[in-house]
């Protein structure tokens, strides 16, 4: 089972929800989707602008959670 882990990558890089929404020109309800993990199918498009905004690596975001 894939999982977003967006909430724990923006703990360590110190950036709320409402500024990521700022740096990556997402609608905040969309960046709160995936903080929240209640995303179904992911966007490449919005993985990858949170990757820049961050400057982080994709494997900071998504994790393989065993069931």
């Amino acid at each position: 089972m894939i999982r977003i882990c967006l909430d724990k990558t923006l703990e360590k890089y110190k950036v709320c929800r409402y500024e990521l929404a700022k740096r990556t020109g997402i609608q905040y309800q969309i960046i709160d989707n995936y903080y929240k993990n209640k995303v179904k199918r992911y966007d490449s498009f919005v993985l990858e602008r949170i990757c820049i905004a961050l400057d982080c690596r994709l494997d900071e975001i998504i994790e393989l959670a065993k069931k």
